[in-house]
């Protein structure tokens, strides 16, 4: 949203200075000329309006941008609104270029007259359509010299059918898509030819459709230019195509897209130009960019303080288009000073047995160092590996300190179709309070939680498979994309946390209108077994369960997932409360000390707003999500959605239970240059829920105890907030990020 307003604010700059340059006498002349204040198209029903004005020259006066509209309805100066003025000779000339949009959509009788009428500073332009009949398709016929495409892909070529009207915009757009559906057959010499025959007076037409694909190509030789210093066998590498091999439309973008992807070359144009045979010599024409990049850069928040990062890369290290990536970030700096004054938050824990800890304040950082060798053995083969070392912050609760080292393969299976086997070996440590380990581990007594706050190691070997069919990576309107995930951890890998871990997700996308609007679907599911073994590798002896990493949970709710929920907030979770908002003795009935300590306190004794609300996690997750997206203003587009999840309870530490939701939305997104920013505002229906309750306790001697409380608390969101509007505006949930949900 922040690039979007800076966007409209430069936007207005440039009007202004473009309108200071105009010179005086083509400002005098429009002066001269009335102003188009609104264009208005009667009897029109068959075509949609705006298709209509995106074909006529005369443009009426509007605001120059969604975000400048409350400033437009305040002032008429130029450099916030767009003027328009009527040229009547351009007049005239749009009578003609509606009735020949008309014409094109299969109208032929349509008649357009115009008239201008005073409105405000202005004139109103009214365009009068006679649409008249269509003609009428009659007789269709689709002939493929050999059978290449199935029924299927001519429905979705969408070729106008018997009974339509003869739209030879529809006719243009469905002969491209048959071009492209044979292409990708391998078919690069396709013709695809139409005939149409019409009967003017009695308004039918008889359609035909030839289709030959001719012979299919093959990949004879590369033809390689623009490049000095990367030899040309790593570019037909980087390809991915082979010799002697089909090769299809789709293998043309992917071959671009990969060079791009070397970060090798500022510009990259892969093509097959015409030639009578179909054996193929595939044109690359390449512009290097310097193989080495650095970059640093800085910054601040409210609970990480200063930052600062470096980056290299190096795009061909010793030749091959080998891949050198180090990095290194740091932050938490002059913590010590900044901490808990002005905007700055309080990371230091307040409760023991870290309270005040010194670790809070120390830096924190991010470091790796990564090697990628593509083509390993093969075009579509890659390997890659690093070496990693974190300490990384959640203020107030823990640090998270490690380090370790990842291996991979990966394999193209087919373009933007890649699986990958991935070993990570990692040595991890969190420094936390009692109640940490409580909420997302659920071991909550002392002897349990000293032994895993031990280094531990946490060691998957994971596979992954991907296929993107999706026309675009961040604003999808046609196609599909899949992913699956699976992972194990045992003896075997080196790791102390056992378990099986399996995840996949699908999204299918439907767009019309020039993919304007869009249906999307997409279903998420996943289910994690802990294994025997965890408790004897972290020696905790008999916990009364195996235990899962809190990373390896399911969790709900977010501006990617449900979202009526805040970040993770949807499934299993716990309460938590410290003891002196349980003894306060403002309180009606405060709770004692002894009644704390023995678990018999009732929390209703508090308010809401004392506890703290934590998400466990879940061994299992059912989420889906629809979502339909269509225009409202140029760049500006609406959206209705509805988001479900259940997410299922945590069968190791038996303390919470699954938990289920579905909840309603609208947002907007605007367009821009680096993706959709989005702003969604999701509506969380009225659940009461149980949950459990946790406190932490000192004793005597000064130890810290956990204690969960045996009745639970009656969790109601709306607890507290009088009327209607009030309750309606808690029930919200508002979300801003760039690129669509899924």
């Amino acid at each position: 949203m922040v690039g979007a307003v800076l966007g409209a604010v430069l936007g207005a700059v440039l009007g202004a200075v473009l309108l200071l340059a105009q010179p005086a006498a083509a400002q005098g002349r429009d002066e001269e000329r009335p102003r188009v204040e609104r264009i208005t198209f009667r009897g029109v029903d068959a075509l949609d309006t705006r298709e209509l004005r995106r074909s006529i020259a005369t443009q009426e006066t509007m605001c120059r941008s969604v975000l400048l509209r409350p400033i437009c309805w305040l002032t008429d100066w130029s450099v916030f609104v767009r003027k328009e003025y009527l040229e009547p000779g351009e007049l005239r000339r749009d009578e003609v270029r509606l009735e020949v949009q008309y014409f094109r959509r299969g109208y032929r009788d349509a008649l357009v007259r115009q008239e201008t009428r005073p409105r405000g500073r202005g004139v109103e332009v009214v365009f009068e359509v006679e649409e008249g009949p269509p003609t009428l398709i009659v007789s269709r016929a689709v002939e493929q010299v050999r059978a290449v495409l199935s029924e299927r892909d001519l429905r979705w070529a969408d070729i106008p059918g018997e009974g339509e009207p003869l739209d030879l915009i529809r006719l243009d757009s469905a002969r491209l898509a048959v071009h492209e559906l044979v292409q990708e057959e391998g078919y690069l010499d396709v013709v695809v030819e139409d005939t149409v025959a019409t009967d003017r007076d009695a308004r039918q037409a008889w359609l035909r459709v030839l289709i030959d694909p001719g012979p299919r190509s093959v990949l004879e030789t590369f033809d390689i230019r623009g490049n000095e210093e990367v030899p040309d066998g790593t570019i037909q590498l980087g390809t991915i195509l082979r010799e002697g091999r089909v090769i299809r439309r789709r293998d043309l973008d992917a071959a671009q897209r990969s060079l791009y992807e070397s970060n090798l070359f500022h510009e990259v144009s892969v093509t097959v130009p015409p030639q009578p045979d179909s054996a193929k010599r595939l044109e690359i024409e390449v512009r290097e960019a310097p193989p080495r990049l650095g970059r640093v850069g800085g910054g601040f928040n409210t609970v990480e303080f200063i930052q600062t990062e470096a980056r290299y890369s190096h795009h061909n290290w010793l030749g091959g288009g080998r891949r050198l990536e180090a990095r290194l970030a740091v932050g938490n700096l002059l913590a010590e000073q900044l901490n808990g004054r002005s905007i700055f938050r309080d990371v230091v824990p307040d409760m023991p047995p870290v309270a005040g800890d010194p670790a809070f304040l120390r830096p924190t950082w991010q470091a790796s160092l990564n090697l990628t060798q593509p083509g390993f053995r093969a075009a579509e083969n890659t390997i890659g590996g690093g070496v990693f070392s974190n300490r990384r912050l959640v203020p107030g609760v823990a640090v998270d300190q490690g380090y370790g080292a990842d291996v991979s393969f990966t394999r193209l299976l087919r373009d933007r179709s890649p699986a990958s086997l991935t070993y990570r070996l990692e040595v991890t440590e969190v420094r936390a309070g009692e109640l940490y380990f409580c909420a997302n581990y659920g071991l909550c007594d002392l002897p349990t939680i000293e032994a895993v706050r031990q280094p531990q190691r946490l060691s998957p070997l994971s596979f992954s498979l991907i296929r993107n069919r999706a026309d675009d990576p961040m604003d999808p309107a046609r196609g599909w994309r899949t992913r699956l995930d699976l992972e194990h951890a045992s003896g075997l890998t080196l790791s102390q946390f056992n378990y099986h871990r399996a995840s996949g997700a699908w999204a299918q996308y439907f767009g019309w209108a020039m993919g304007r609007r869009v249906l999307g679907f997409r279903v998420r599911g996943g289910v994690v077994r802990p294994l025997g073994g965890t408790t004897d590798e972290l020696g905790l002896g008999d916990v009364g369960g195996e235990v899962l990493h809190p990373r390896k949970r399911f969790y709900a709710g977010g501006s990617n997932s449900v979202r009526g929920y805040g970040e993770n907030q949807l499934g299993p979770r716990i309460l938590t409360v410290t003891p002196g908002s349980l003894m306060d003795p403002e309180l009606e009935d405060p709770c004692s000390p002894a009644e704390i300590a023995a678990g018999v306190c009732d929390p209703h004794v508090a308010p809401r707003n004392a506890f703290t609300p934590r998400p466990l996690g879940g061994v299992a997750v059912l989420e889906g999500n629809a979502e339909y997206r269509f225009p409202l203003w140029r760049a500006l587009s609406g959206a209705v959605f509805v988001d479900g999840a259940i997410v299922g309870g945590r069968e190791e530490a038996r303390m919470g239970r699954g938990a289920w939701a579905i909840t309603p939305g609208v947002g907007v997104r605007y367009a821009t240059a680096i993706g959709p920013v989005r702003v969604d505002l999701g509506y969380r229906p009225h659940y009461v829920e149980e949950l459990p309750v946790v406190t932490e306790l000192m004793d005597e001697d000064g130890q810290p105890r956990i204690v969960a409380l045996e009745t639970p608390r009656r969790w109601d969101p709306l607890e507290g907030v009088d009327g209607f509007l009030a309750q309606l505006l808690a029930s919200l949930r508002f979300h801003i990020s760039i690129g669509q949900a899924f």
